[in-house]
Order: C-alpha cells, then sequence, then structure tokens
C-alpha cells in the first residue's frame, strides 16, 4: 500500500481539474484556506477551462493531472470538483509517476474514479473529501474543515461516528467488519467496474450518493452485485445519500435494505461522507474497521 506522507508547512499543492469545470471564485476561496495552513498553492495549466460539460478536453484535462503527478515540488494534487468527466482519464493517468512519487489526490463525487483506478493500478492510497462552502455560499464547516486538515497534516488515524439524523443510520445492522475501505460514489463505483474497480474480495465497501432516481440505484447495485463485484466484502458502510425521498412507501433506504440483505456483512449507515452536511474525509484504500453497534467507523494510517 502506498501510503503518501503528512502534508507540512511550506509545501506546495495543485489545484486540478479533471472532470467538470468549476467556480473559479469558489476555488480561490479553497485556496485562500490552504495558504491559512501554511501550504503553497498553485493551478494547473487549464484548471479553469471549459469545453461543453467539462473542463478542458481529456487530454487537456489529463495533462494537468499527470504535470502534477510527475512535478517532484508538488506534494497534493487537489481537484476543484466533481461533476462528470474524470472516468474518461482515470485509466491514462501515469501510474508509474504515482508509484514513483505518492502524493494524495483529494476530491469526491465524480473524482472516485480517480481514486479506484489509483488503487487498482498502483496500490495507492487517496482522500475521499473536500473543502467546500457551505449553503449560504459563505460558511465554512469546522468539522469538514477540520477532518481534511487532519488526514492531511498530522499521522493520526480518523475515527468518525455515525449520525442518527442521517437517513441511512436505519440500514444499519450489528457486527463488526474489518478490511479495506474501497468505495465512494455509487454512480462512480458502478460506472468504474470491470476496468477501474480493484477487488473487493475481504474489503469494506463505502457506498454514497447524490440525486439518482431510486431506479438507477436499484439498477447499479444489482449490476454489481449480479455481476459479482461485491462477493466476499467483510461489510459496507454507507454515507450520505443526498437528494433523495426518504418519507415515499418504497424509499432508497429500502432498496439499498434488498440488495444489502443479500451480501449477509454487517452494514454501518449514516456516516458524514458524502454531499451532505458537514461531510468527513477518509483514506480510500487503508484498513477500515468498524462496529456497528458503537456506530463508529477507524481508518487506519497503515497497512495494520
Amino acid at each position: 500500500m502506498l501510503m503518501p506522507p503528512p502534508l507540512r508547512p511550506g509545501d506546495k499543492v495543485r489545484f486540478v481539474s479533471p472532470a467538470s469545470s468549476p467556480e473559479k471564485d469558489r476555488v480561490l476561496r479553497n485556496a485562500e484556506i490552504l495558504k491559512g495552513w501554511g501550504l503553497d498553492v498553485d493551478f494547473g495549466e487549464h484548471a479553469f477551462s471549459k469545453w461543453s460539460y467539462l473542463a478542458g478536453t481529456d487530454e487537456e484535462r489529463l495533462a494537468d493531472l499527470n504535470a502534477a503527478f510527475r512535478d517532484p515540488e508538488v506534494r497534493a494534487i487537489f481537484t476543484t470538483r466533481g461533476g462528470k468527466g474524470s472516468y474518461r482519464i482515470a485509466d491514462q493517468v501515469d501510474f508509474a509517476a504515482a508509484r514513483r512519487d505518492p502524493k494524495f489526490v483529494i476530491g469526491f463525487s465524480d473524482i472516485t474514479a480517480l481514486h479506484l483506478s489509483l488503487l487498482k493500478h498502483c496500490d495507492q492510497v487517496s482522500i475521499h473529501g473536500a473543502l467546500f462552502i457551505g449553503p449560504n455560499e459563505e460558511s465554512l464547516s469546522l468539522y469538514t474543515h477540520d477532518a481534511l486538515r487532519q488526514a492531511l497534516m498530522t499521522t493520526q488515524d480518523i475515527v468518525m461516528a455515525a449520525r442518527p439524523e442521517e437517513p441511512t443510520s436505519r440500514l444499519t445492522t450489528s457486527g463488526t467488519a474489518r478490511g479495506r475501505l474501497i468505495g465512494g460514489n455509487l454512480d462512480m463505483v458502478a460506472t468504474s467496474a470491470g476496468w477501474a474497480l480493484p477487488d473487493m474480495n475481504g474489503a469494506i465497501l463505502l457506498l454514497e450518493a447524490i440525486g439518482l432516481y431510486i431506479g438507477q440505484v436499484d439498477r447499479q447495485m444489482t449490476m454489481l452485485r449480479k455481476a459479482g463485484y461485491l462477493n466476499g466484502l467483510a461489510g459496507v458502510v454507507i454515507g450520505q445519500f443526498t437528494d433523495f425521498e426518504f418519507d415515499r412507501p418504497h424509499s432508497v433506504i429500502d432498496i439499498l435494505r434488498e440488495h444489502l440483505a443479500e451480501l449477509d456483512v454487517p452494514v454501518l449507515g449514516g456516516l458524514p461522507l458524502g454531499h451532505g452536511d458537514s461531510p468527513a474525509s477518509v483514506f480510500i484504500g487503508s484498513i477500515a474497521e468498524f462496529d456497528a453497534k458503537a456506530g463508529t467507523l477507524a481508518i487506519r494510517r497503515g497497512n495494520v
């Protein structure tokens, strides 16, 4: 397992846009936060480009990403946003450069495709998380801020508690599980199957989602399960399912419960991971363990 080293004040980090084009003002505000941590911030050549629904052509976005991997001065790669498009280039990353000089890639949502591809091809740990402005466009969640800073700039393990107010907490069963934490955004986990999805035997699967029809969730879970990608899981953790109608007679919670029951493994729901209120950051690819009864998930910085 390639675990990139923690950042130190003075380290250079770079914003790149492997997916959709970001709001420049929001990225610049996030850059100021990172500067406040003592980091030196710069930007990929096409970080603010726009081509249709993407931040530049595939070639431009890939060039920025690979340039960051190849630059020894860059110690971490921040993606400006998710959206759509990282799955178009995730198999063309310079994996040799990533292996030579491991550095964290930070992002979530569509960026899940990059996390999974890096894990599959060079066993590198990434960070599912981000700094982003809250609903009023001005407030920053201190929980989100502190969680990302801890993941990036300390040697501490990550420990978090499930939130009973999250609708997915109703999926929690009983039992404990231990294994590599693999996954992220459900749409991207399903999109990555067959080409970027790592072997999940013995793993803990993480799932979160936003704005899907429940039929889409059903199709994606059906494909993953019936194609055998979920065979041998040690357990499942469920983050935030955002912009779903949870009070309907047969909601996404019911759909998920049906599929998860077929796996016959412990499940911990209600985790603050995803597109909802004040999300945390976690290491994708690192060893994790959870206790469903206690409602806690711990992600180890090492491989033990």
